[in-house]
């Protein structure tokens, strides 16, 4: 009986979870420039303390969790906030073009929480992804680890992709607020819509070909999607125009 070396172990436990960690990146970035940073990051400070909790307490037990049902609650939770957001930004750019006006631009800004309490729209997207992503990285962990007898490396791989992943988001983070929030919403709504497609479906026991890699078609079928509405809501905008 063979047995996997450490290297192997940490590379295969980071790469497999470096893809739920630019999941989680892809989120709360795309939460925080257009719902505001505060109750973004209370949301994921919030969602990494329940992780942690979790992990400390259940340790290598994580691997017995059914994560099916979170799945499709999350899955679900995305779905709503990413069609309204799809929706949203499909309007804003077929009217508006990627830039927008200044009067548009004060309005898109003002829709950003500035209030003292918290924008819990912001919170439990962050909350969420964060949680969903985190435990998802801490299966991948016990299961490379404990099935190689090599948890210490394993440990090391997943923990060394969430510290680089979540770093180059914060590094993003000025890049992305840079981009015209009308654009930006839309962005982020076919992001969330297809993550929530990808995650509920999965939840209840769809087998995507090519695991992960159907993301990239989920990603391309509702970007295809949302350049088709654009251009009909455009043409019909300038279908209603009168004459001069």
């Amino acid at each position: 009986m063979t047995t996997t070396g450490p290297v192997t172990v940490l590379i295969t436990t980071f790469l497999a979870s470096a893809v739920e960690a630019i999941e989680m990146v892809i989120i709360v970035v795309g939460g925080g420039a257009t719902r505001g940073w505060r109750s973004t990051l209370i949301g994921s400070a919030s969602g990494f303390g329940v992780l942690a909790v979790v992990v400390a307490i259940l340790g290598a037990a994580l691997s017995a969790i059914p994560i099916g049902p979170l799945r499709i609650v999350v899955g679900a939770l995305l779905l709503v906030f990413g069609l309204q957001w799809f929706r949203k930004g499909v309007m804003r750019v077929a009217a508006r073009g990627f830039a927008g006006t200044n009067r548009v631009a004060q309005q898109e800004e003002a829709e950003a929480w500035t209030g003292p309490g918290i924008d819990w729209t912001a919170f439990a997207l962050a909350f969420k992804g964060v949680t969903l992503e985190g435990l998802e990285i801490a299966f991948v962990v016990v299961a490379f680890g404990a099935g190689a007898n090599q948890l210490s490396a394993a440990i090391i791989g997943g923990v060394g992709a969430l510290v680089i992943l979540v770093a180059a988001g914060l590094l993003l983070r000025r890049a992305v607020q840079r981009v015209p929030r009308s654009f930006l919403q839309l962005i982020v709504g076919i992001l969330l819509t297809t993550f929530g497609t990808f995650w509920s479906l999965e939840g209840i026991g769809v087998d995507w070909p090519g695991s992960d890699a159907s993301i990239l078609g989920l990603l391309a079928l509702y970007g295809a999607t949302a350049a088709i509405y654009v251009t009909l809501e455009r043409q019909r905008a300038f279908g209603l125009r009168p004459e001069v």
